[in-house]
């Protein structure tokens, strides 16, 4: 399949893309997701609406414990709730994976990330530490970042605890989690530590500055939308916020020096060129790539893995990118460039 980038208005897209598969999957979301941007203007009443929607059919994936608690949240902020998954089995060395949600600064918890969170353990074999960040309009840029930042410190000074590999701590996000999961490795490189050995960054938004075509055209038709886009920057940036800043736009940041990337991106998501054009301006920066680019799926497309044999492969791929950050392990692929 070739990756195209037809012309035209977002709410009247030339062609469908989307693989087929995917389109009815697309539809049932955009149905139940609620209309944030349009009728729904209230991030409280989002979250009720969010929380209102059907649960998937099926028992979660199985891993070997789940533990609930609090860790210490950046200096003069609460505590950060906590989600950690261990794999099953006894092994004393495994990666240890901060996990930072998606849904748009301002949606989404422990709770929706569950069973991704519960995937991507038992695909890379790793403790996933999944993260609670405080959400806007209630705090604002660069509050979330520094939430996950914390999760990263105490991660780091838990490895032990945790039963993994201080060699092998990843930070991973999807979406907006994928944002601050790039802001954190920032935080990591510039502050002196933890060393991360890998960020797994899953179609993230990279750039609240820019006007990236995806947006012209995989804005409407393929569940996340422009106007969901707009509304999610305007409450974690609120009305004086710099949309350039690079913790807020990564794709605005000097990159050298950064931990190696596995970046995922879907040719049906707005966000699809400026996750590209991430992973492009890592590599120019001298930061180890791999790209896994799925071009007829869309944003969010990894939650559907136990439907979608994309998805599926791209949770494989995430999970191998983690599990090689061990020292005896590699990952598949190729290393130093991007793989489309």
């Amino acid at each position: 399949m070739t990756d195209t980038a037809p012309t035209g208005r977002p709410d009247s897209p030339p062609a469908d893309r989307l693989d087929p598969e995917a389109r009815p999957f697309v539809d049932l979301l955009t149905a139940v997701f609620p209309d944030i941007g349009g009728a729904v203007t209230d991030p409280v009443e989002a979250r009720r609406l969010l929380a209102a929607a059907p649960a998937p059919p099926g028992e979660p994936p199985v891993v070997g414990s789940v533990e609930d608690k609090t860790v210490p949240g950046p200096e003069g902020a609460p505590p950060l709730p906590v989600r950690i998954y261990r794999p099953e089995g006894d092994a004393r060395r495994r990666p240890t994976t901060v996990f930072l949600h998606g849904g748009g600064w301002v949606l989404c918890g422990l709770d929706t990330h569950d069973r991704s969170c519960r995937t991507l353990c038992r695909e890379s074999g790793s403790v996933v530490v999944s993260v609670d960040y405080r959400l806007a309009p209630e705090v604002r840029f660069p509050a979330p970042v520094e939430d996950a930042y914390a999760a990263l410190l105490w991660a780091a000074a838990h490895i032990d605890e945790l039963g993994g590999e201080l060699a092998a701590l990843v930070v991973a996000g999807d979406s907006a989690g994928g944002n601050l999961a790039a802001a954190a490795a920032l935080l990591a490189r510039d502050r002196r530590g933890p060393a991360l050995a890998r960020q797994v960054l899953i179609y993230p938004a990279t750039d609240m500055a820019g006007a990236h075509a995806s947006y012209r055209t995989n804005g409407a038709g393929y569940y996340l939308t422009d106007a969901h886009m707009r509304w999610y920057r305007d409450h974690y940036l609120g009305p004086d916020g710099d949309a350039r800043h690079p913790l807020a736009s990564p794709l605005h940041a000097e990159l050298a020096g950064l931990p190696p990337a596995h970046v995922v991106t879907a040719g049906c998501d707005p966000l699809c060129d400026e996750g590209r054009a991430f992973a492009a301006a890592l590599a120019a920066a001298g930061v180890e790539v791999t790209e896994d680019h799925h071009p007829g799926m869309f944003h969010g497309f990894l939650a559907l893995h136990e439907y979608l044999g994309a998805a599926a492969r791209a949770f494989a791929g995430a999970g191998d990118a983690i599990a090689s950050t061990l020292p005896d392990r590699k990952i598949n692929g190729d290393q130093g460039g991007i793989a489309g």
